[in-house]
């Protein structure tokens, strides 16, 4: 007998080829077949310990010398992903590429031009702090979002809205100032942390619980508030003000009341300012005209003319430790007072805001923003900017991100550099804005009132829309849909005579109605006006006052296969308007009734005034029956 590596003949096939040798993962992936090097050798080991079991007689497993340091590396490229996920700018900064660096200064700049005025404007005119809480609170949370943040073009800044969300004991006591320092950081340490445990534990899907209309609605009514507010600084009565806190009605102070020039000055700024912004809008293709910093030109401008002509003198008002822990014995008793403001308002509102911006600049620019992500990056953001007292609350706002985007921003160190910018000014040019007329920023704000009630037209548009159609909506359901039905010529099939041209009506005075609808309250209350109607008039549109184009029905067939339910309230009128037949002499037959339709007549005592040949199942058998009957049929 051969030996099992002896091959063997076949007839007609040759000789057997010699039996094949066990196979292991190495020569599964053809690496036998190469000439070995020590690297492949390892990486073979590798893969043989990693795919296969290790199993006694057959592989051996790699020895701990080798997968030792495999397993450290793993680990370590690991933590490198999980950290370039959670803090972005341990990726984007090593990496960052030099032709991104002129947009980025551009947007910067931009920016700075942009927040430096609205900062101040909203410290000092609507939460009623100094102009440097507000040109902190546009620097300091702005690069630790760019740390943490997932979009490239989002700026995170003080918004008019939320430096109008939290009220002051006493705003126009003697220690206001030192009071609004304390609630400022108070609320903003809180609305970080808030924002900040909703990224933690996941909840980045409220954006889509709250819709977008609600956030527009909240902000619009907050914008009408706001601009109610300016009006008094535009007018000069802020001394009158402090007299008659906290109700003043514009309508019913006396003219003398009035400071004319500060009047002139305010509203003088707003027109420059909209017909600035107008202007720009027709140029949208010119950079140097569209991206004109017309708010930093009018505050320039005012200072300048404030300071020449002094006007402070004239009755115009002016303008007026670095690091602290936020929580401490002066801030505990804000802490209370001001935890529904920090919580539901400011935090929630400045999120949507702010995700919103996220996600339309990420889908405009083709990259992925996490809401989760978003919502740690503003949270850890706002902790740090409490962390230099009075700095107001930062999110992220749709208009300052698109102008980031249309520059050129690739990235945010756009906002580091918009950022250095905000604080030179604060060190260095915040002394020449001491005779900056508060007018001028009322103005200013005033300005970014008609940005937030630009889409109000939008909505407004919208909201009629929706009511037309919810009245269209109401008015159909009241209507329920009913139809004629005729014999189709030579056969004994009913079909609706609007569809159907061969379908006739054979039958004088009588009338066969397919309703089509479910019937309850809403829709039966006008069925007995739309029966009158089809027995006068049929399907055509006639009006009403015209004499009628049929004869009067003596019996009425119900073809009821379409309707599923009959609540109690339809039941009820049905029971009325088939009593109010009988009593005419009007003969009713129902036909193709549902169990359930049928369960609720017989409760509602309806078939107990139908004789039981007038319940059949189709309408051929009614026909017929009221062709056997001897009832009078009108000629």
């Amino acid at each position: 007998m051969d030996s099992p590596s002896t091959p063997t003949a076949r007839p007609g096939r040759g000789p057997r080829p010699p039996p094949l040798p066990a196979l292991s993962t190495s020569s599964i992936r053809r690496i036998d077949t190469q000439p070995f090097s020590p690297q492949v050798e390892q990486h073979t080991v590798l893969l043989d310990a990693q795919s296969e079991p290790t199993t006694p007689g057959t592989y051996e497993s790699a020895p701990p010398s080798i997968l030792a340091p495999t397993r450290k590396k793993g680990k370590r490229v690991t933590f490198k992903k999980r950290l370039n996920y959670y803090i972005p700018s341990t990726y984007w900064i090593p990496n960052y590429s030099l032709s991104f660096l002129g947009g980025d200064i551009l947007a910067g700049i931009t920016m700075a031009c942009l927040l430096v005025p609205q900062s101040v404007s909203y410290a000092t005119s609507l939460a009623t702090l100094s102009p440097v809480s507000g040109l902190y609170s546009a620097a300091f949370p702005a690069m630790m979002y760019a740390l943490f943040g997932t979009c490239r073009q989002l700026n995170v800044a003080p918004e008019a809205a939320l430096s109008l969300m939290y009220e002051l004991p006493d705003p126009h006591g003697d220690h206001s100032r030192n009071v609004g320092v304390h609630v400022a950081t108070v609320v903003t340490l809180q609305a970080g942390l808030i924002t900040f445990l909703l990224g933690f534990l996941r909840l980045g899907f409220i954006d889509v619980i709250l819709s977008r209309a609600l956030l527009r609605g909240f902000i619009t009514a907050i914008a009408v508030v706001i601009m109610v507010e300016q009006l008094i600084s535009m007018f000069g009565l802020n001394e009158l003000k402090k007299q008659l806190h906290p109700v003043l009605y514009l309508g019913q102070i006396p003219p003398g009341h009035y400071h004319g020039l500060t009047a002139i000055v305010s509203f003088g700024a707003l027109a420059v300012l909209v017909s600035l912004r107008t202007l720009k809008s027709n140029f949208p293709k010119r950079w140097y005209v569209y991206r004109f910093p017309e708010v930093l030109f009018v505050v320039i401008l005012s200072t300048w003319l404030s300071y020449e002509f002094d006007w402070v003198s004239d009755g115009i008002a002016g303008s007026n430790g670095f690091f602290d822990f936020p929580v401490h014995g002066q801030n505990w008793w804000y802490l209370k007072r001001t935890t529904p403001t920090g919580f539901s308002l400011i935090s929630i509102v400045g999120f949507l805001d702010s995700i919103v911006a996220a996600k339309s600049s990420g889908a405009r620019y083709g990259y992925s923003v996490s809401g989760n992500r978003e919502l740690v990056a503003l949270g850890v953001a706002n902790i740090f900017g409490s962390f230099v007292p009075g700095t107001l609350p930062a999110y992220g706002s749709i208009t300052r991100t698109r102008i980031n985007g249309e520059v050129g921003m690739k990235s945010q160190m756009g906002a580091f550099i918009a950022s250095a910018l905000i604080l030179l000014t604060t060190f260095f040019l915040l002394r020449f804005m001491e005779t900056l007329p508060t007018a001028v920023l009322a103005s200013v704000i005033v300005l970014v009132v008609f940005s937030l009630l630009s889409e109000m037209p939008h909505d407004l548009w919208y909201y009629i829309r929706m009511i037309i159609s919810l009245v269209l909506v109401v008015h159909r359901s009241s209507k329920p849909r009913m139809t004629i039905l005729g014999r189709v010529r030579g056969s004994d099939r009913w079909k609706p005579i609007n569809e159907n041209l061969d379908a006739e009506e054979n039958l004088p005075g009588v009338l066969i109605v397919r309703i089509r609808d479910n019937l309850d309250f809403a829709n039966t209350a006008q069925l007995k006006e739309r029966l009158r109607r089809l027995e006068r008039y049929g399907i055509d549109p006639i009006h009403p006052s015209e004499e009628p184009q049929r004869n009067p029905a003596s019996v009425l067939v119900f073809h009821l296969a379409d309707c599923e339910r009959c609540d109690a309230s339809a039941t009820q009128i049905l029971l009325e308007l088939f009593t109010e037949y009988a009593d005419h002499d009007v003969s009713v037959f129902i036909t193709h009734t549902r169990h359930g339709v049928l369960k609720s007549f017989r409760s509602a005592g309806i078939l107990d005034i139908l004789p039981p040949s007038h319940v059949v199942e189709t309408v051929a058998e009614a026909v017929a029956a009221i062709e056997n009957s001897r009832w009078p049929m009108t000629p």
